[in-house]
């Protein structure tokens, strides 16, 4: 398997695979990731077996301290020399689930934003993906208020350095 970070000619990979994981309300658009892969290619972690792209993680890095739901739609709110790494999407095709294949691209982006000197990273989830997210050192604080993208409600969760 290969990690690399994203580049323009992945936008339909990447867009095909949001559209397997996420139902249409919660998944972005092929012109939502464009503008996204644009501003922050590099918060871009996607893992390919051969040429077929299997699973990414990606988000944006601010200074602000809570996930919004605007966060989604604006990519140029991205700050480079942010404080936090947001978390925007944990992608895995059906077909490869249950590998360990998203906590890789989990661990490597929290490797990344620790070597970055970020604060932390910052991700929300439903309530039943907060045990999953606690392996990893994250660490839940309810039910979030600045967020109800897709309709749903979120857990934000937190993993600080």
């Amino acid at each position: 398997m290969l990690i690399r970070n994203a580049t323009l000619d992945d936008l339909n990979a990447v867009a095909a695979v949001e559209a397997q994981c996420f139902p249409e309300a919660e998944a972005a658009t092929a012109v939502e990731f464009e503008d996204r892969i644009r501003h922050y290619g590099n918060h871009f972690w996607l893992m390919f077996d051969g040429e077929l792209l299997v699973s990414f993680v990606d988000g944006f890095v601010t200074d602000e301290p809570d996930l919004t739901d605007v966060m989604y739609e604006k990519a140029d709110m991205h700050n480079e020399d942010g404080k936090w790494q947001m978390i925007f999407g944990v992608n895995t095709i059906p077909s490869y689930r249950h590998r360990g294949l998203a906590g890789q691209l989990i661990r490597r982006a929290v490797q990344d934003a620790r070597a970055e000197g970020r604060r932390g990273l910052v991700l929300t989830c439903k309530e039943r993906l907060v045990p999953y997210y606690a392996k990893f050192g994250f660490v839940s604080e309810g039910v979030t208020e600045k967020s109800s993208h897709g309709g749903v409600t979120w857990y934000q969760m937190r993993l600080t350095f």
